[in-house]
């Protein structure tokens, strides 16, 4: 059998509650179905991928993780200057996919993008690990590196100068990315999934379900 046949054959027929009811509000939604991730132990429930496109209209899409959500939207943290931070100071709109497939589900988020404050930034910051704090100096995101001993050694560097708390890099920081839309995905028999969007109306969301 070719790889193409291989993969034409590759299905699963998911078998998930039905999705009736759901809050009024998408980000308390969000959090049941976050912690429900949390406690069926998807891995890395938090991650999220993130697509981002530039001005010209050519997306980009990479996994990051979820640090934060909110009324005010989902957080996350990245070099400024890495692609991902370049797409967003020319298009500061973005898409999410949380992909749970361990529990058959799939939430999506559309919407603005805007950087969090420098406080709010440093506050996360000195929370990593000190490692990571080195690491976000040391790497100068999406750059060229000429090998791993010159990233390594940069590394290394870095943590001489600065042995205990190392500062928040100027190039580093955070976004939240604000919903205008959220939709909530559950698999089901005979890919008849269920699916329901809520969309931003003024200061009000509406539900609407969605054909599979």
């Amino acid at each position: 059998m070719d790889s193409a046949s291989h993969l034409a054959g590759l299905r699963r027929n998911y078998q998930g509650e039905p999705l009736l009811d759901v809050a009024d509000d998408p980000m308390t939604q969000f959090a049941v179905w976050f912690d429900d991730a949390v406690s069926a132990e998807v891995p890395e429930p938090n991650a999220m991928v993130l697509a981002t496109a530039s001005a010209g209209g050519r997306p980009s899409a990479r996994t990051v993780l979820l640090k934060g959500a909110d009324e005010q939207g989902f957080t996350f943290f990245t070099n400024y200057e890495s692609r991902k931070g370049r797409d967003l100071a020319e298009n500061p709109r973005a898409a999410l996919v949380f992909p749970w497939h361990v529990i058959s589900r799939q939430v999506r988020v559309e919407g603005r993008v805007r950087r969090l404050s420098r406080e709010d930034t440093a506050a996360y910051f000195q929370s990593r690990p000190y490692g990571s704090r080195i690491g976000a100096w040391a790497s100068r995101q999406s750059a060229v590196v000429r090998n791993r001993e010159d990233l390594e050694n940069r590394y290394n560097e870095l943590a001489e100068r600065w042995p205990e708390d190392p500062p928040v890099p100027d190039f580093w920081g955070g976004y939240v990315v604000v919903p205008s839309e959220i939709e909530f995905w559950q698999g089901r028999g005979d890919r008849m999934h269920d699916r329901l969007r809520y969309r931003r109306t003024g200061q009000d969301w509406t539900v609407e379900r969605l054909a599979p």
